[in-house]
């Protein structure tokens, strides 16, 4: 699946997402460099639900952090995006309803020094001028137990797409169960390889596998 639909995807969500806090115009602005992309109606369904049903989250940046760690022959390099957004749908009634969007600006991305920053945010690898974003969008939901799930989707980086597959631990807030809290917390990892994203440069220094983590706190979505 290509970039446009993915963004086409993630700009119609994010509507909703916002949705009773924008006027015609703001949608309309937003809507019409993808008019002629296609739409996933499953997605869109399953966002939709979860939100008139109330079990639909936005992710908080301000309280969350969305990051990788790869190992080179120097030092062991951990980045954080300071930039990002999304949206958890989690329906009670089925073990494996869910659906999962989240988009990071790669620009945004700060690893506590500027000379590995200025790399990393280099053609040689992120290439932030020509890849301005990093798109996931999950396609399937399962809960292995009541706090546990493997989150299977997509992810769209350097241009490339590729499966993967997050491990994921939820909790929530209060005392609550995830769905019934307002406010919960999302712990998810997975391990790709750079280099099936295209890349491959530096590597007899840099390690082709690279360890993505996020820590999200989301909060519950009400319509305005």
């Amino acid at each position: 699946m290509n970039t446009k639909i993915f963004l086409t995807r993630l700009i119609l969500i994010g509507l909703l997402l916002i949705k009773g806090m924008s006027g015609s115009a703001v949608a309309e602005d937003l809507c019409a460099p993808f008019e002629d992309g296609r739409i996933d109606e499953s997605v869109m369904s399953t966002m939709l639900n979860a939100a008139e049903a109330g079990y639909l989250y936005r992710m908080q940046a301000s309280t969350s952090q969305v990051g990788f760690c790869v190992d080179s022959t120097f030092q062991r390099v951990e980045g954080v995006f300071q930039d990002f957004q999304g949206g958890i749908a989690l329906l009670p009634e089925s073990g494996k309803t869910g659906q999962t969007v989240v988009v990071i600006r790669t620009d945004s991305l700060d690893t506590k020094g500027a000379l590995v920053e200025n790399l990393v945010r280099s053609s040689r690898f992120f290439d932030v001028a020509n890849y301005p974003e990093i798109l996931f969008v999950s396609t399937d939901f399962e809960w292995t137990s009541p706090t546990r799930a493997l989150l299977r989707g997509n992810l769209t980086l350097h241009g490339v797409t590729k499966p993967v597959i997050f491990k994921v631990e939820l909790s929530g807030s209060e005392g609550k169960q995830v769905g019934e809290a307002e406010n919960i917390l999302v712990k998810a990892t997975t391990t790709i390889n750079r280099s099936d994203f295209g890349m491959d440069t530096l590597s007899k220094l840099v390690s082709d596998s690279v360890q993505l983590c996020m820590s999200v706190k989301a909060k519950k979505y009400r319509e305005a």
